[in-house]
């Protein structure tokens, strides 16, 4: 019997194992799928854009003292966010309409967030459609002292991730109230 049971947990243990490396092979095929069958970023690159908090603050913000940097970014930089990610991910922002493009700050300024490259990505006008409210709600939160940087950082990074968890994440923020 207990030899049946070793046979028996050894194939269970095999097929999770066999399950856990068809799953990690697809995640990543899709990884590579998007990067190079996409003109443009849905999201951040986790490499590329990890995101920075503000180093050089201008100021400090909230009640919670966060450090808060102005607006900075050259044109200069922002072509070369673009070009970075055309080159190493194969997408091909520089052909595309300028227009529809705006230099995201990953972790929002108004939420601490650095001007430094780390910090910034090329966001189509598709997809902050679905992050910049949530930005604003996020920032309304912390003037209000209702959410932590920490919390509103896990927040918007989880909604630039996951663009279809952006509003089911405000839809359970709409439930803290602003007042006092």
């Amino acid at each position: 019997m207990l030899f049946k049971q070793g046979l028996l947990s050894k194939s269970i243990l095999s097929l999770f194992a066999l399950i856990f490396t068809l799953n990690l092979h697809a995640e990543m095929s899709y990884d590579l799928e998007s990067a190079s069958g996409q003109k443009y970023p849905t999201g951040p690159d986790q490499m590329m854009t990890p995101g920075k908090l503000c180093t050089t603050p201008t100021e400090k913000r909230y009640a919670e003292g966060i450090d808060y940097c102005e607006r900075n970014v050259t044109t200069d930089t922002k072509n070369a966010v673009i070009a970075a990610y055309d080159k190493q991910l194969g997408y091909q922002i520089r052909t595309m309409n300028r227009g529809d493009f705006k230099i995201d700050h990953f972790i929002p300024l108004s939420i601490g967030g650095a001007n430094d490259t780390e910090n910034l990505w090329p966001q189509h006008k598709s997809v902050y459609k679905y992050s910049d409210p949530l930005e604003l709600q996020l920032s309304q939160l912390m003037v209000a002292g209702r959410i932590k940087q920490a919390e509103a950082i896990k927040l918007i990074k989880d909604c630039k991730y996951n663009l279809p968890r952006c509003s089911e994440i405000s839809h359970s923020l709409s439930r803290i109230s602003l007042d006092r």
